[in-house]
């Protein structure tokens, strides 16, 4: 049997500003996203890592980047680690060793990290629950925000806090039919 080549890293970038245009814009997932999608101040960032040292590693210099960084020029980073914990209970786990990551790093505060995941599950959910997929990204990331900004678009947007709610709304509204035609219009050729 002949095993699929991996994707280069601008098929793995192309693919999650597909999902983000589709999925996070397009359903409105996070009203936040589109500002800083439209004036490029999103960085993308694909890890070689294997394993979980050598994704703490791109972790650490993803951090220094964004934190070195403009928020003007970069505004927030998207570290995609497709070969790096790929079974969300792994993942999971990891997020741990990131948040001590930030907090070693003085960097608790000032910066924050999101994750998503292709089989993200929150607790009390069942892994079909259409719920999940306000996390679900096409690979294994994490998204590394400044507090400060998060904070200011929180403040700025009336009723933020209905936020979830709305995005659970908008998935059931979606079904699983429609999530799963989704990602076929964002999986590439």
């Amino acid at each position: 049997m002949i095993s699929k080549p991996a994707a280069k890293p601008e098929d793995i970038v192309a693919h999650t500003e597909a999902w983000l245009l589709e999925a996070v814009i397009g359903l409105n997932l996070c009203p936040f996203a589109k500002s800083v999608q439209v004036k490029k101040q999103i960085a993308y960032q694909v890890s070689n890592a294997t394993d979980t040292a050598s994704l703490l590693a791109d972790l650490a210099a993803a951090l220094t980047l964004l934190d070195e960084s403009e928020p003007e020029t970069i505004e927030t980073l998207l570290l995609i680690h497709p070969s790096a914990m790929r079974h969300f209970l792994d993942y999971n786990d990891f997020l741990s060793l990131a948040d001590a990551l930030l907090e070693d790093a003085g960097l608790t505060g000032v910066f924050q990290i999101a994750s998503f995941h292709p089989d993200y599950q929150f607790a009390g959910t069942t892994p079909d629950d259409i719920t999940n997929c306000s996390n679900r990204s096409p690979y294994p990331m994490l998204h590394l925000l400044r507090e400060d900004s998060v904070e200011k678009a929180v403040s700025a947007m009336p009723e933020a806090e209905l936020i979830v709610e709305r995005n659970l709304a908008t998935l059931r509204q979606l079904g699983t039919q429609g999530w799963q035609e989704l990602q076929e219009r964002i999986r590439p050729s």
